[in-house]
């Protein structure tokens, strides 16, 4: 019997924000205790969030507001950048694990515009 997926996990935004949320959730295990509740929670937050808003922004109706949420998502990874660029200054990430968060975010980030761009463009029709 096949799974039935809905609109946003075809999505391929959301399946990149789906990987990057996991794996800040895997980094984020190696944190200091002290930060469980401060950078550990933040970043994770940041990265459920831009997951979040590209599968709610998916149901909305009107093109304008599909691309409200997806400039949320946007605003939630650069916050989630913002974060692992301060958590590497504190050392708890190495360059080249930022590099790769870099990489991933810059592609994603991409995918975003597109998407935003593609949902604006739906509007002037």
């Amino acid at each position: 019997m096949a799974i039935h997926l809905f609109s946003f996990e075809k999505l391929e935004s959301w399946q990149l924000s789906r990987k990057l949320a996991h794996n800040i959730y895997q980094i984020t295990n190696k944190f200091p205790s002290e930060e469980k509740f401060a950078m550990v929670s933040q970043l994770r937050r940041a990265a459920v969030s831009v997951a979040a808003n590209i599968a709610e922004g998916s149901t909305r109706i009107s093109p304008k507001d599909q691309a409200h949420f997806t400039s949320l998502a946007y605003s939630s990874l650069m916050e989630l950048l913002n974060h692992l660029i301060i958590a590497f200054d504190l050392g708890y990430l190495g360059e080249k694990e930022l590099s790769v968060y870099r990489k991933n975010i810059r592609l994603l980030s991409v995918k975003l515009s597109n998407l935003k761009y593609s949902q604006l463009k739906r509007m002037e029709k």
